[in-house]
C-alpha cells in the first residue's frame, strides 16, 4: 500500500503549514476566529481542492483530444445550511470555451466526475486520530 505523509507545524498565532513532498502549504485563520487572514483557511482549500480537482480532469480532457481551452473557466459554488452547519451542495460549472464541440459535452462532464478528490468524499476514508 502506497502511503502518503502530511507533516503539519504551528509556525505562530493561527497559522499552521502542512509540508507535503517538497512543498508547503500555508493556512490562517479568519480576523473573526482570531488569525491575521494571511492565508486561506483549511476549509477553504478543501473546497479549492474539490474545484481544482474537477479543472485538471476538464483541462486533460480538453489537451488529450486538441480542444482549445482559451476562454474555458470554471467556478464552484457551495450552499450553506445553517442548521447543518455545512455545505450540502457543491455546484460546479464549465463554462466551455467557443466552439466546443457538443459531441464532448457531456463526455467531459464524466470525466470530471473522476475527480479523486470528490471520490474521497462519496466513499470517504476511516479516520483514526491519535496522540503520541
Amino acid at each position: 500500500m502506497k502511503r502518503s505523509l502530511v507533516k503539519v507545524s504551528f509556525p505562530d498565532g493561527k497559522k499552521i503549514d502542512a509540508k507535503i513532498g517538497e512543498f508547503t502549504i500555508n493556512t490562517d485563520q479568519a480576523v473573526a476566529n482570531g488569525g491575521d487572514e494571511s492565508a486561506p483557511e483549511p476549509f477553504q482549500l478543501f473546497l479549492a481542492s474539490i474545484a481544482t480537482c474537477a479543472g485538471i480532469y476538464a483541462l486533460s480532457f480538453c489537451q488529450s483530444r486538441k480542444i482549445s481551452v482559451d476562454g474555458m473557466s470554471l467556478s464552484m459554488e457551495c450552499d450553506w445550511d445553517e442548521d447543518k452547519n455545512r455545505y450540502p451542495k457543491m455546484s460546479i460549472d464549465l463554462r466551455l470555451p467557443e466552439g466546443f464541440d457538443e459531441k464532448y459535452r457531456k463526455a467531459v462532464v464524466r470525466s470530471m466526475d473522476l475527480c479523486s478528490v470528490k471520490k474521497h468524499m462519496m466513499d470517504p476514508p476511516e479516520f483514526e486520530i491519535i496522540t503520541s
